[in-house]
């Protein structure tokens, strides 16, 4: 028995170690993309092997370890991140698992294709509502195999995720058993294995055929400022540090001629707007005057992240400052629009449920966490002629956002992330990865300006054309491809692929139940003879 728990769990262990390495990792910073076609092989097979309270158990554990390995550098995030967000996809686990032994006790022969569509409802469900976190969607895994990537033009990351996990799933069920049975069983779904293989060579057709050709498009030249400084850390003396080389480098990058400065997410933390209007800190006011004279007296538009700060009425009446992360574009001297973060990340930057849960809240609180309030508008900014919007860090890892704003008009996705906190080159990769597929996704390029890394501008092809070092001071120069010629499946119908997986899935077990309960009737009514 202990030799038996132990096995399972040494499955369980080298399945997170595969899953953590086909992604960006601490081996490998670009990831190594093939260990994702059977990273999940050892899960099919535990699946199959254990009990029913076994597959909650081990869901427990595998969603534990796989997350705290994947994301190993929230340590250096918020000191609660690298054990929230493990404890929840232990809890995701725990459900999944059962579902994918169900799918195998339901459909003996192919289930393999029940589990594929239950995976693929996962991956796209854990996305949505305040828990969403994009990190370790196993279609992500494969953003330098451009042909396959542009398979998210038709149905989004998700249709590069079911061709990155079926090979687990069913090697998975051809070894659940033993090795011995591989041979037959996979002589005996030849066809399926066929049929896998020629819609794998449609993907890689399309993602040859579909590459866009740009070279006629007007060519936006950026500037990108990356100050490798976080001025969250220090107080005003950081502060002061990060708008010296913010300056600095801004002043050198404008003499090789760009069209608009980028600076990234709060790259200025004191906001411009309150301090501007209230001046209650004297030395944070004295900063933002010096800014604001800086701004006044460039001859190309800026893009600053700061927090903007407003004060904001209360139901009872009182005035209240409300802050949201937000991006600035400044011309001539002014502002001339304002974004404001919508999606934010949750527990350490959002939290709703301070009523139903004081004591987290608290916890939150005393471990400094910086809570924003969430914006509502899809901003569209016009400079120099480009229409471009700005998702802001965490936000281009969704790709509802980015299609939202392509959809109101944007004809380049600007983001602005801070990933300095990590100290992690592989937590900067793995953020960059998800980017190149809301290029592909909407077939817009997509600048990414950082503080610390991956500061980078990926044409509609998801080709990373411009790739600044990480965690160095400096500025990358770039030409970026205003290409608006098409309009992608992705961009006109969204994540219709995901909600046909997850239609699929409960469709499918709907059918597994209703077939098993219908031959029991027919048994009992058999033997009641």
């Amino acid at each position: 028995m202990l030799v038996e728990v132990g096995g399972q769990i040494g499955l369980l262990f080298l399945s997170a170690l595969l899953f953590a390495l086909s992604h960006p990792s601490l081996v490998f910073d670009w990831g190594f993309f093939p260990l994702a076609y059977v990273a999940f092989v050892p899960v099919f097979i535990v699946v199959h092997r254990s009990s029913w309270h076994g597959t909650v158990l081990y869901g427990l554990l595998y969603g534990f370890i796989s997350y705290t390995t994947h994301n190993y550098w929230l340590l250096n995030f918020h000191p609660l991140s690298i054990f929230i967000v493990p404890v929840i996809y232990a809890v995701y686990f725990a459900v999944v698992f059962p579902l994918l032994k169900a799918a195998d006790t339901l459909f003996p022969r192919y289930g393999f294709l029940v589990q594929l569509t239950i995976w693929l409802a996962y991956e796209y469900l854990r996305t949505r509502g305040f828990l969403g976190y994009a990190y370790g969607i196993s279609g992500y895994s494969q953003y330098l195999v451009t042909p396959l990537v542009r398979l998210s033009a038709l149905t989004g990351v998700w249709g590069v995720s079911l061709l990155v996990v079926f090979p687990s799933a069913f090697l998975g069920n051809a070894l659940k058993n033993g090795v011995a049975e591989f041979g037959d069983f996979v002589r005996s779904r030849r066809f399926v294995l066929l049929g896998y293989a020629v819609l794998f060579l449609c993907a890689v057709v399309y993602g040859v055929v579909s590459r866009v050709d740009y070279r006629d498009s007007r060519m936006w030249r950026v500037a990108l400022v990356q100050q490798n400084v976080d001025p969250w850390e220090g107080g005003v003396a950081a502060y002061r540090e990060s708008l010296d080389i913010l300056v600095r480098q801004s002043k050198l990058a404008v003499e090789e001629g760009p069209e608009i400065v980028i600076w990234s997410e709060t790259s200025f933390v004191p906001s411009i707007n309150y301090h501007t209007r209230y001046r209650t800190d004297p030395r944070s006011y004295a900063l933002v005057r010096e800014l604001v004279d800086f701004l006044a007296a460039q001859d190309v538009p800026y893009v600053v992240g700061n927090s903007d700060g407003r004060m904001v009425r209360n139901v009872d009446g009182s005035l209240e400052r409300a802050d949201y992360n937000a991006a600035i574009l400044y011309a001539d001297g002014t502002v001339v629009d304002t974004y404001r973060k919508i999606h934010l990340v949750p527990f350490t930057e959002h939290f709703p449920y301070r009523r139903a849960f004081p004591w987290l809240y608290r916890l939150l609180v005393e471990n400094e966490t910086t809570f924003w309030e969430a914006g509502e508008e899809y901003t569209v900014f016009e400079a120099t002629g480009v229409r471009f919007s700005t998702p802001i860090c965490f936000e281009d890892t969704f790709g509802y956002l980015s299609r939202g704003f392509v959809r109101e008009g944007a004809e380049v996705i600007v983001n602005l992330t801070n990933d300095s906190w990590a100290h992690s080159v592989a937590a900067a990769m793995q953020h960059m990865a998800m980017a190149v597929f809301r290029a592909t996704e909407n077939g817009r390029s997509v600048v990414r300006s950082t503080n610390g890394g991956m500061t980078a501008i990926i044409d509609p092809n998801g080709r990373i054309i411009e790739l600044f070092p990480p965690f160095v001071e400096g500025y990358l120069i770039g030409d970026v491809p205003v290409y608006t010629d098409r309009q992608t499946l992705y961009t006109r119908w969204g994540d219709w692929f995901a909600w046909l997986s997850i239609a699929a899935a409960v469709a499918l077990l709907l059918l597994g139940v209703g077939r098993t309960l219908v031959s029991r009737g027919s048994d009992a009514a058999h033997h009641a003879r």
